[in-house]
């Protein structure tokens, strides 16, 4: 008798299954056919945007090449197409080289474009600096040091990638003025921070020596 109730309780399962499937297959295979081209469609995108890394990663080195051999022009050239088509990356990459490319005949034009990427609120907090610390570069001997201090304050934070460079930069600036205590603010910073480079740090032992001694009250 059990085994009859089994026959008759598979039969009824069975019947409801092929209900369900006459009602919903139409909607179970759309379903089934949405997963498979989303998932081919991911794996599409995610191998079209690899070659296009790749592809701007090679042209980004064609660019460098061209740099180094002295073809500022075509560098140029190559680094701005790679700054409007690229990907996001090598695309903030090729605007800081554009700039430098740029700066070789016109370091005007090319602080501006530093200006631009440092204002630039779609790009890193790091990147933002470096763009800052360039553009006060070309123009360290031709602005006020309160230009500089206005640009590279922001930078010299102690959780700053560059404030070192950026530190250095303003006691340089200072001297310049013949602003001997603002020198020296910047200068006891860079001596002051255990990270400083050696380097560095030696640059500015020098210019520390060549300010006039502290007036004693």
């Amino acid at each position: 008798m059990s085994e009859l109730f089994d026959e008759v309780d598979e039969e009824v399962r069975r019947d409801q299954l092929k209900k369900l499937w006459e009602r919903y297959s139409i909607y179970i295979v759309a379903l089934a056919i949405l997963i498979v081209a989303g998932v081919g469609g991911w794996r599409g995108y995610e191998y079209l945007e690899a070659r296009k890394a790749a592809e701007a990663g090679a042209a980004f080195d064609r660019a460098a090449e061209l740099s180094e051999q002295n073809k500022h022009a075509e560098a140029e050239a190559a680094f701005a197409d790679l700054a409007a088509k690229a990907p996001s990356g090598y695309r903030m990459l090729a605007r800081l080289r554009q700039a430098g490319e740029v700066a070789s005949r016109d370091p005007q034009a090319a602080a501006k474009m530093y200006d631009d990427i440092a204002a630039d609120r779609s790009v890193g907090a790091a990147e933002q600096d470096l763009a800052r610390i360039r553009a006060a570069q070309l123009l360290l001997d031709s602005t006020s040091y309160q230009n500089m201090q206005q640009r590279l304050e922001p930078a010299t934070a102690a959780t700053s990638t560059f404030r070192h460079t950026a530190r250095e930069l303003l006691a340089l600036s200072a001297w310049r003025a013949n602003d001997a205590n603002a020198a020296r603010q910047w200068l006891d910073l860079i001596a002051n921070d255990g990270e400083t480079p050696p380097s560095l740090r030696s640059r500015a032992e020098a210019l520390q020596a060549l300010l006039p001694p502290v007036a004693k009250s």
